[in-house]
């Protein structure tokens, strides 16, 4: 079984609360990160992005972690984040649309992760890994969510539901987008006991989002195993865990720096050497997904393309539907295109290639070719859910940015220190 923990968690008051959140660090560069903190200048984003207050120095620089140190430690001194002061679980509801996503916030076990109990679908990227180990180690604190999923083996859903009181949350954060967060603190022993008794059902957890949220604390709590500074809460780390079946997958796009030694029309001809390309016409840009013009009953590969001006769906048949890797449109796109054509042989690490969160609408993708930025991008399909946990059960790995998953929870409203 899995083990989960309660913590006391530092969070802003009520009143606070709407200015403190802010979203997580890794969906939001630099120059939106400053524009964030203009606008909410008691804003976590201090916190977890420092490098937009220090715009001037590289953001791996050692003043960066320091001044992220700082900014916490100030917001903690000036009661803007308060310790609890027991134990608690936090459950997290979103209300998105016509959607509600409920979840909760525990601490889970470093050695879960090792051991594999925690299970993982995709390899983190080096700079992303060695950024937030330095940030948690630092600043001593988990100041951003892992989101885990569970096979619910009964009805630990509808418990962690019905414990919901009908009175105010303790933070609500309602976003410009319509968005809104709710935490509601259990602190009730009873309950929580409930909780991690249910919890002794469950085998396994799964990493949705922050694959390297949770491979740095994992970094860190090693490195304080070696230099004997370990304690028992830098033998856990902060996650928010939901039902597999009540969460939401994006695809997450791809955005390419050059051609390498292809013409945007060489480009078109090579490409059309190994699959079919079909042009699409009007696309509605402010949505998130492009449709594939033709549903088939036989499995194939479809993912879209913008280059030059104009979006083209390009498809081919699926080779065999039982690799559960190989028949990722993902694992296509990265074979027979990044790697084949372009000379991106290393996802995780070469520049030319970036990524862009699949819940951001298609005109940001148009932007950023049109502006000359990059080359070329490509908007892919949702993967299934039941894929993700398939794979990690597998032990495969997806390719690095598989999968865009919602509810995206906000960071600052819950915080877990490591001693």
């Amino acid at each position: 079984m899995v083990k989960i923990f309660s913590f006391p968690a530092i969070r802003p008051a009520a009143k606070d609360a709407g200015e403190i959140a802010c979203v997580p660090y890794d969906v939001i560069s630099r120059e939106e990160a400053m524009e964030w903190i203009d606008k909410h200048p008691d804003s976590f984003m201090r916190v977890i992005r420092s490098d937009a207050v220090l715009p001037d120095l590289p953001a791996e620089s050692e003043e960066v972690y320091a001044k992220a140190k700082k900014n916490l430690e100030h917001m903690i001194k000036n009661r803007l984040l308060v310790r609890d002061d027991k134990p608690g679980i936090y459950l997290y509801r979103v209300k998105q649309g016509g959607s509600i996503y409920t979840g909760f916030v525990a601490n889970v076990s470093v050695d879960d992760y090792i051991e594999d109990k925690i299970k993982k679908h995709e390899l983190t990227r080096y700079d992303k890994e060695i950024d937030r180990t330095t940030h948690i180690d630092v600043t001593n604190t988990n100041t951003g969510l892992v989101v885990l999923l569970y096979r619910d083996p009964g009805d630990v859903f509808h418990y962690i539901e019905s414990l919901i009181p009908e009175e105010q949350p303790d933070s609500i954060v309602k976003m410009d987008s319509g968005i809104v967060h709710e935490v509601f603190r259990i602190s009730d022993d009873a309950k929580i006991k409930n909780i991690i008794r249910m919890f002794e059902g469950v085998d396994s957890l799964y990493i949705a989002d922050g694959h390297h949220r949770a491979k740095s604390s994992v970094n860190v709590a090693l490195k304080r195993r070696e230099n004997g500074t370990s304690t028992e809460e830098s033998e856990r780390f902060m996650a928010v865990i939901f039902a597999e079946n009540r969460v939401k997958i994006h695809g997450y796009s791809r955005l390419v720096t050059d051609l390498g030694e292809y013409t945007p029309e060489s480009f078109m001809k090579a490409l059309g050497g190994k699959f079919e390309i079909k042009k699409y016409g009007e696309i509605d840009d402010t949505v998130f997904r492009i449709p594939p013009l033709k549903e088939s009953g036989i499995p194939r590969h479809v993912f879209h393309m913008y280059i030059k001006g104009e979006w083209y769906e390009i498809s081919c048949p699926v080779e065999n539907p039982e690799d559960t890797i190989g028949s990722l449109d993902v694992s296509v796109l990265q074979k027979k295109v990044m790697e084949d054509m372009l000379g991106i042989n290393d996802p995780r690490g070469d520049p030319r290639l970036q990524y862009l969160g699949g819940a951001r609408p298609l005109s940001d993708l148009e932007m950023r070719v049109n502006s000359g930025e990059f080359a070329v991008a490509f908007s892919m399909q949702p993967v299934k859910v039941e894929t993700v946990l398939k794979t990690a059960d597998e032990g495969n790995i997806m390719p690095p940015k598989s999968t865009w998953f919602e509810p995206k929870l906000l960071s600052g409203l819950t915080l877990h220190t490591l001693d």
